[in-house]
């Protein structure tokens, strides 16, 4: 039983919780055609479908500057799915879960697939290094152009400011 006072955190998640709460991310991020490269093979066989591909609506929440008070900015789509892939084609028996923003059924699918791959001891390690770790970096790399690019952009306000105050008082000064 909760106690009152008790406020989940990603901290308090157990390892496995916390490790899973990642690459469920990361596979909700990912590009569908890198799943489908690594994946389209497996999902062939009989899934068992505990949840059918559906789409919904989410409401998505902002802040203003980040910290204000939460108001609703709007709805988002949001595709989920859970399945059981087929043992005798995969060698896994654990069930596979993934909700992705958008209206894809087949990402969704193979998030799930991926999912419950990423599950089973036996085969973690290797879908972590085929999958999970070349989609980390490249969402790294990705994010990091994109700071780049927004960087390249930037204008300091307080440097202008400075710079026009200084003008002023070079005029004052050759007068």
């Amino acid at each position: 039983m909760l106690q009152p006072d008790y406020t989940p955190t990603p901290k308090a998640l157990p390892p496995d919780a916390a490790a899973r709460k990642t690459w469920m991310a990361l596979l909700a991020r990912s590009p569908e055609a890198l799943l489908e490269k690594h994946l389209a093979a497996l999902s062939a066989g009989d899934l068992q479908w505990l949840r059918p591909t559906e789409t919904g609506l989410m409401m998505v929440q902002g802040r203003a500057g980040g910290t204000g008070q939460r108001f609703n900015l709007g709805e988002v789509s949001v595709t989920r799915c859970v399945l059981k892939p087929d043992a005798n084609v995969t060698g896994c028996r654990q069930v596979g879960v993934a909700y992705i923003m958008g209206n894809s059924h087949r990402h969704a699918q193979l998030a799930a697939l991926a999912d419950a791959l990423l599950q089973e001891p036996a085969l973690h390690e290797h879908w972590d290094q085929l999958l999970l770790r070349p989609l980390s970096r490249m969402l790294s790399d990705q994010a990091q152009e994109k700071n780049a690019q927004a960087q390249a952009t930037r204008v300091e306000f307080f440097t202008v400011a400075r710079e026009a105050g200084r003008g002023a008082d070079d005029e004052d000064d050759a007068s």
